[in-house]
């Protein structure tokens, strides 16, 4: 999702820059990606899979307790997951309350195929702290420590938007997971 952020930081000046009678959110639809990964190891007792990417990295993946397919993994099985995410952008308005929320869904697929849904969701609220017209670039910072900077593109937007301005943002992210036949 921070790469998606930092793509995006131009459109949400352009969104901040909005008079007030227009609509203050903008929705930055991500890409749908496609990615097959092999199991390489198996760690039974943490339930994680070290699984090789097609480009030959490797990642380590932990596997929920109700995924009853993880007993019959073996390693050379393919995995195919499928990406998905966007965020939203919304201009608060002054003394609108902060968000910082979480949720998350997982979703098994119809007549026991090896398949299934996750999701999850995450809203806060983020506020201007720094912009600096020379690089150009914005920083941001919300709750529990969380800080973003980025350069910015569009010099003009940046300078509509000042230090102390506060925006929902919401990043939904998306993941369908299907295990392969060999």
């Amino acid at each position: 999702m921070r790469s998606l952020i930092s793509g995006s930081i131009a459109t949400l000046l352009a969104v901040t820059a909005l008079p007030a009678s227009a609509q203050l959110t903008k929705t930055l639809t991500g890409e749908m990606r496609t990615e097959t990964a092999t199991v390489e190891a198996i760690e039974t007792s943490r339930r994680e899979v070290t699984l090789k990417k097609a480009d030959g990295t490797y990642t380590v993946a932990q596997v929920p307790k109700d995924m009853k397919r993880f007993d019959t993994l073996k390693i050379g099985d393919r995995i195919t997951a499928r990406y998905y995410d966007n965020i939203v952008l919304r201009l608060k308005q002054p003394g609108e309350k902060d968000t910082d929320t979480v949720a998350a869904s997982e979703t098994k697929a119809a007549g026991g195929k090896a398949a299934g849904t996750v999701a999850a969701q995450r809203t806060i609220t983020a506020t201007i702290t720094a912009i600096d017209m020379s690089v150009p670039s914005i920083t941001f910072s919300g709750p529990n420590n969380w800080k973003y900077s980025s350069r910015v593109e569009d010099k003009a937007a940046l300078a509509k938007v000042k230090v102390g301005d506060r925006v929902d943002i919401t990043w939904t992210a998306a993941m369908i997971l299907s295990l392969d036949g060999k």
